[in-house]
């Protein structure tokens, strides 16, 4: 131990310029890597925005969320697909949550599926889960499916008296 310490006798007066950066910066430089590490798996990139005055022509497609205040003609596939009030989508919605406040003309497709008292659907709804609130404008058809974002694409509409478990 004395041997430890008179080497670091000498270098507190040598340390007084490089061991306060050198500790310093290897101390804190290992907790930044091991939070960025343990944070990195948890940590969930920003939805995407899709401002009011946005008008998009064509299909989107992502792992991650949107917000649509804007409005799309084409189909959208998601993770979380938030319809903001001012919004309007033409084509089919595929998302494992779907929360609509606006205005969707076409297929709805999703694990979760929440129409708010603002939500005006005009097409078929496919779920695992759905919440309809009071208020809420919706023309078209509901079925239940245990895997919905999988199941069929345009042969799989309900059909009249069938039933499914």
């Amino acid at each position: 131990m004395f041997s430890k310490s008179k080497i670091n006798e000498p270098g507190p007066s040598a340390d007084t310029t490089k061991p306060a950066a050198t500790p310093a910066s290897p101390a804190p430089a290992a907790p930044k890597s091991s939070e960025f590490k343990a944070s990195a798996p948890k940590a969930k990139p920003p939805a995407s925005i899709l401002s009011a005055d946005l008008h998009i022509t064509g299909n989107m497609k992502t792992t991650g969320d949107i917000n649509v205040e804007g409005t799309v003609e084409g189909d959208i596939r998601a993770h979380l697909l938030t319809i903001g009030e001012s919004a309007t989508i033409k084509g089919e919605v595929i998302a494992d949550d779907v929360v609509v406040n606006g205005r969707i003309v076409g297929r709805v497709r999703g694990l979760k599926v929440r129409l708010t008292s603002t939500a005006r659907v005009e097409g078929d709804i496919i779920h695992k889960t759905i919440a309809i609130e009071s208020g809420a404008h919706f023309e078209g058809s509901v079925q239940r499916q245990d895997d919905p974002l999988n199941s069929g694409g345009k042969g799989a509409r309900p059909t009249p008296g069938a039933k499914s478990d």
